[in-house]
C-alpha cells in the first residue's frame, strides 16, 4: 500500500508519513476496538466540567462537584448510556460477557516424567560388540 504525501511537504515529511501513519491508524483501531473512545470522551467531559466549576467555586469544591454523581453533565450521562449500549451489544454478540476476558495466562498442569530404572549396558551387549575384533596392542605403537 503506497501512501502519498502532498508534494509541498517534501521528501522528509513524506518519509515520516510512511512511517508514522500506519502506527497512528493501528493505535486508533486498537483504541476503538477496546472501547477506549468512551474513556477519552469522559476525560474531556471531566476537564470541561472542572474548568466550568472552578470559575464559580474554590478548587476543592470544584473537584468534588466534578466527580460527584450529582454534578454530572449531559455529556457524562450520554457517555454512560453509550458505554452501557456497547456492553449490551457486545454481550449479545458473544463478545465480552461480564467483564474483561483474560486470554494470555492459561495455567498448565505440572507433568513429571521419571526415567525407568534400567541399566545402560546389557552384559550380552558387551559380548556382541567385542566379536570379530582383535585385542588392542599392549604397548602403544611408536611413531
Amino acid at each position: 500500500m503506497k501512501i502519498l504525501a502532498p508534494s509541498w511537504l517534501g521528501a522528509h515529511h513524506s518519509a515520516l508519513v510512511h512511517r508514522k501513519l500506519p502506527l497512528v491508524l493501528i493505535l486508533a483501531a486498537w483504541l476503538l476496538a477496546t472501547g477506549s473512545q468512551w474513556d477519552l470522551l469522559q476525560t474531556f467531559a471531566w476537564a470541561r466540567m472542572l474548568t466550568e466549576n472552578v470559575q464559580s467555586l474554590p478548587m476543592e469544591a470544584a473537584l468534588a462537584r466534578t466527580f460527584s454523581p450529582e454534578g454530572r453533565c449531559e455529556m457524562c450521562n450520554g457517555i454512560t448510556t453509550a458505554k452501557q449500549q456497547q456492553d449490551e451489544a457486545d454481550s449479545a454478540l458473544g463478545g465480552k460477557a461480564g467483564g474483561k476476558t483474560l486470554l494470555v495466562y492459561m495455567p498448565t498442569p505440572v507433568v513429571v516424567i521419571q526415567a525407568p530404572n534400567v541399566s545402560r549396558f546389557i552384559p550380552s551387549e558387551t559380548l556382541i560388540t567385542g566379536l570379530g575384533r582383535s585385542a588392542p596392542p599392549l604397548p602403544p605403537p611408536r611413531v
